[in-house]
């Protein structure tokens, strides 16, 4: 069997702050190493699971944070930018039995540490079929197109809670209880890597790949923090104004539907000047 870890650095174990997850900084290259741990116990579990591949998809920033030489020789790692389906690149190639959203946080407009949705914090909110999402959300609806169930999800405790919506047969391990947006009570790495690691084993039971689910027609709602940013978005064929700071669309598939979230995140980040947004 084959599993797919998609891995975000926000919900890594010991980040909080803001330095902690931007590539070049001091305290990214401290971090980088827990997040590595992270990713490798969750690799090591679900090979100790009965896993026969582990392929872990970068998902955070530049998607070249983790540290290749300290993963399990048995792992092989998809790092760098750009891919077709971004954070869950890999899942579309029919050979993936489960996925695992490692270091996931909460959704724009949510608690949770370093909650946001693809933009830091240009996105107050987004929703999918009126449901407010997550990042987490969002690609487990992809996935399940695909007939890829998720398997295990990590993070902080509101993003094991948020994951109980998307995803509620999966394992969650918690590495830190969210005190504010930039705090946290963390777990030391030795402790979130042996959690994660028995976590992943016992995710190989639920691993397995299902019927593709055809959900749609998906209907995407973004709210911004200013007018300016909805309106460089509707250059995006399809993407519509829906309030001063909201745009909409509606796509039949989540492929679809993920792939112009993106392509609007990518123009609203281009029109964001310096200080003033």
């Amino acid at each position: 069997m084959k599993i797919l870890i998609s891995a975000d650095m926000e919900g890594a174990t010991g980040v909080t702050w803001p330095a902690d997850v931007l590539p070049g900084t001091p305290q990214w290259e401290r971090c980088r190493p827990m997040f590595t741990s992270d990713v490798n116990a969750a690799a090591l579990g679900f090979l100790d699971g009965g896993a026969d591949e582990v392929l872990v998809n970068e998902a955070h920033w530049s998607m070249r944070n983790l540290l290749l030489e300290r993963l399990d020789d048995r792992v092989q790692m998809l790092t760098g930018r750009h891919k077709e389906l971004s954070m869950v690149e890999g899942v579309q190639h029919g050979d993936v039995d489960g996925i695992a959203f490692i270091g996931y946080h909460g959704g724009a407009g949510m608690e949770g540490v370093l909650a946001h949705t693809y933009l830091a914090n240009q996105i107050t909110g987004v929703w999918l079929n009126g449901v407010r999402a997550s990042e987490g959300l969002l690609n487990a609806h992809v996935v399940a197109e695909y007939g890829v169930p998720v398997v295990l999800v990590t993070g902080d405790d509101v993003a094991c809670e948020d994951a109980l919506g998307y995803a509620p047969q999966a394992l969650k391990v918690a590495v830190k209880d969210h005190v504010s947006r930039y705090a946290a009570v963390c777990r030391t790495p030795a402790r979130t890597a042996a959690d994660i690691r028995a976590a992943a084993q016992r995710a190989m039971a639920v691993a397995g790949r299902r019927e593709p689910v055809a959900g749609g027609p998906f209907t995407v709602d973004v709210e911004f923090d200013a007018e300016h940013l909805a309106a460089a978005s509707t250059v995006v064929p399809g993407v519509a104004r829906s309030g001063e700071r909201r745009v909409a669309y509606t796509h039949e598939t989540m492929f679809e539907a993920i792939r112009t979230f993106k392509a609007v995140t990518t123009i609203a980040s281009a029109a964001v000047e310096e200080q003033y947004g």
